[in-house]
C-alpha cells in the first residue's frame, strides 16, 4: 500500500502546485470553466501519485463529477478511496454519495464511508445516512 503525507509536511516549494490548483477550483468563476479544470487536475496528478491525501480527494471528485468516461470514473474513484482510507472527510463523504448511487449501487460502502464522514461531524453525511434504507 501506498503511505500517505498530509500537506502540510510537504516542503513550501512543492506546495505552490496544490495550492494554484485548490484556488482554481475553489474559485467561483474560474473553477466552472472546463480549461481551468483540466489545467488544474493536471497540477493534482503528481501530489495525487506521491500520496498526497488532499491532491487524491480533490483530484478523485473531480474526476468523478466531471469526466464523461469509465475509465476516468474508475480511476476517481480509486483515488476517492484511496483519500478516505487516509481519513479525508470530503473523499468519505463523496465515496458515500457516490456509492449510493444508482450507478454504484453499494449501500454496504455507502453507509460504511458516510458513517466515517460522519463520525468526523459531516452534517451532509449524517443526512444522507437518514436517507439511506436499514441494514438488512
Amino acid at each position: 500500500m501506498k503511505y500517505r503525507i498530509p500537506a502540510s509536511s510537504i516542503p513550501a516549494e512543492q506546495t505552490l502546485p496544490l495550492r494554484v490548483a485548490f484556488w482554481l477550483l475553489d474559485s467561483p468563476r474560474l473553477g466552472q470553466a472546463s480549461s481551468v479544470k483540466r489545467f488544474a487536475g493536471n497540477l493534482l496528478k503528481q501530489p495525487a501519485r506521491e500520496g498526497v491525501v488532499e491532491a487524491q480527494s480533490r483530484l478523485g471528485q473531480m474526476l468523478c463529477r466531471d469526466c464523461g468516461n469509465n475509465r476516468d470514473r474508475r480511476i476517481g474513484l480509486e483515488m476517492l478511496r484511496q483519500a478516505a482510507r487516509a481519513g479525508d472527510r470530503r473523499a468519505q463523504l463523496e465515496l458515500g454519495r457516490l456509492c449510493s448511487q444508482p450507478r454504484i449501487n453499494e449501500p454496504q460502502q455507502a453507509r460504511y464511508w458516510l458513517e466515517q464522514a460522519a463520525s468526523q461531524g459531516s452534517h451532509e453525511a449524517k443526512r444522507l445516512l437518514s436517507r439511506l434504507p436499514l441494514k438488512p
